[in-house]
C-alpha cells in the first residue's frame, strides 16, 4: 500500500482503513482541477484501465451528486454513486462514494491538488468505514493499483490537453 506520510510515533485513529494514493501530473492545477469536476473530461479518463464511464445524473457542488456505472473490460457493470461534501478550487476536493445514496459502505475521500512547479501532485487519500471495508476494496477490487491506473488515465488525458493546447 502506497505510504500514507505519517510517522510512526502519530498514525490516527484511521490508518488501518486508509488507502492514500500520490501521482505527479505534468499539467497546472487549475487544469487538473477542471479535469476533475466536469463531466465532459470525467467520461474520458475515469476509472482503471479498461473502464468506460456512463454518466446518469452529475451536479459538481456541495451536497450534489455524480450517479454513474462503470463498464468493466469483462463487461460487468457497476453502480456508482459520489456526493461532494467539499470544495475548494483548485486546491481540495471532499466526497462521500458508494454504490448508491445511503450506502452504509460508502467511503470518504479526499483529494488535494499541490503546486508543483509546472506541474500538480495530486493526493487522494480514501477512508473506509472499517479495515475490513478497506482490506475488501484492496483485495477483491484491487482498489490501489486501480487507483493508480486511475491517476495514470487522469496524468495522460491532461497531458494530452496541454500538448494540443501547445501546438495552438
Amino acid at each position: 500500500m502506497a505510504a500514507t506520510g505519517r510517522d510512526t510515533h502519530t498514525q490516527s485513529a484511521t490508518t488501518d482503513r486508509e488507502i492514500v494514493i500520490s501521482r505527479l501530473i505534468s499539467a497546472p492545477r487549475e487544469l487538473v482541477f477542471e479535469a476533475f469536476t466536469e463531466v465532459r473530461h470525467l467520461s474520458r479518463w475515469w476509472g482503471p484501465e479498461g473502464f468506460t464511464t456512463t454518466t446518469r445524473a452529475f451536479e459538481f457542488r456541495v451536497g450534489g451528486e455524480w450517479d454513474f456505472v462503470m463498464h468493466g473490460p469483462d463487461g460487468t457493470d457497476y453502480q456508482e454513486w459520489i456526493t461532494w461534501t467539499e470544495i475548494d478550487p483548485p486546491k481540495r476536493i471532499a466526497l462521500l462514494h458508494g454504490e448508491f445514496r445511503g450506502d452504509p459502505n460508502a467511503f470518504e475521500s479526499v483529494l488535494r491538488f499541490e503546486p508543483d512547479g509546472a506541474a500538480t501532485r495530486l493526493e487522494m487519500g480514501t477512508v473506509f468505514p472499517t479495515r475490513e471495508l478497506r482490506d475488501e476494496a484492496v483485495e477483491k477490487y484491487h482498489a490501489i493499483e486501480g487507483g493508480r491506473q486511475t491517476l495514470n488515465n487522469l496524468a495522460a488525458y491532461v497531458s494530452e490537453i496541454v500538448r494540443r493546447g501547445a501546438e495552438g
